[in-house]
């Protein structure tokens, strides 16, 4: 059994404490800097702007959120943030956000954000960048969104895609098969109470956001106490509570689509999926594919996300990368800035 740490910095840990108590802020929430390039009924596009000093280089990066998440997760905090990793390094930086879910989209499916939402954005985001090719980039679902966009559209302006803790293939998620027994006996009763909500509410996605790191939850006390002298420790706790907080909802068509192919059909683990009647396939892919993978996630562990390599057979290139950190960790992790973004930095840089 590992021994409890102990804090070493006791005059820190007391600073720290009493700052938690009062409420003091700890972590640097401010966003970054950020343009509207275009805002609808749909999304509005953002431009991060360029750091001070910093020179322009390479292909611009579209970030692209997964649902019920909030686009945060691309900026939680100062000093770790994705947005502000790659704008130091010069890259132009754009962020689709999607904004919170009513009932009003209840009839959206997965193919609004991969044949119409994702498409416009990015043209959107290539004609304010000159006509630039972009790396497409995104996080969970928003991974899979990615792929299936690129696969379904050869025609966009898509220089590489890559999708971080992504599941393809989702029999190798342990918590999914805890949940199967459970669809056989209540299975029946999902569809008419999410069609009757519109959706799934934000509550709910939540705390299936949490149950898978349970772990993390139930001791984060400890965790808080063993770790009081370490202010980024505790920076980065406020700021996943930050985001934790600012969930949305799922609306009820894309929710169905997506519960058939977790529990029933594994749709994703084939790289064919039908949408607006005809089939996608992961293997039209013709531009370089990078796959990140947590070490540590339990929501999209390493088998179920390496899937996607044997799937892209048709990218020109197609590399796995893993990284410390668990389903959210991996993206946006203290120990993300040493390993998931100079890593993805590489790749773009390849391919630029």
């Amino acid at each position: 059994m590992t021994p409890l740490r102990i804090p070493r910095d006791l005059g820190a840990a007391r600073t720290n404490l009493i700052d938690k108590v009062r409420r003091r802020p700890l972590a640097d929430l401010r966003p970054m800097p950020r343009d509207e390039v275009v805002s609808n009924e749909r999304f509005t596009l953002y431009r991060y702007r360029p750091a001070e000093g910093v020179p322009a280089r390479g292909r611009p990066l579209f970030l692209t959120p997964p649902l019920a998440a909030p686009a945060i997760a691309f900026d939680l905090r100062r000093g770790c943030s994705v947005a502000e990793f790659f704008v130091n390094q010069g890259r132009e930086v754009y962020l689709v956000d999607y904004g919170p879910v009513n009932f009003g989209h209840r009839a959206l499916g997965i193919e609004h954000w991969v044949d119409d939402l994702l498409p416009e954005a990015l043209a959107y985001a290539s004609v304010d960048a000159q006509g630039a090719d972009l790396h497409m980039a995104g996080w969970s679902l928003g991974g899979i969104f990615t792929m299936f966009t690129a696969a379904a559209r050869q025609d966009l302006p898509i220089a590489s895609a890559t999708a971080v803790a992504s599941p393809f293939d989702l029999r190798e998620v342990p918590l999914l098969a805890l949940a199967r027994p459970v669809d056989k006996v209540l299975g029946g009763l999902v569809g008419p109470v999410y069609r009757s909500l519109g959706g799934v509410p934000a509550p709910l996605t939540k705390w299936g956001f949490q149950l898978s790191a349970a772990d993390k939850y139930l001791t984060k006390p400890i965790s808080m106490l063993t770790h009081a002298d370490d202010r980024d420790f505790l920076a980065q706790l406020e700021a996943v509570d930050r985001f934790m907080s600012s969930m949305y909802a799922y609306p009820g068509r894309t929710f169905g689509q997506l519960y058939h192919v977790v529990m029933r059909t594994n749709e994703f683990a084939t790289g064919t999926m039908r949408l607006n009647d005809r089939d996608v396939r992961l293997a039209d892919i013709d531009v370089p594919v990078l796959v990140v993978a947590g070490l540590n996630d339990t929501l999209a562990p390493l088998p179920a996300v390496e899937h996607l390599l044997d799937l892209t057979t048709g990218a020109p290139t197609a590399q796995l990368l893993q990284a410390p950190g668990g389903h959210l960790g991996v993206l946006t992790g203290r120990a993300a800035i040493r390993t998931t973004w100079p890593g993805m930095e590489g790749f773009f840089t390849k391919h630029d």
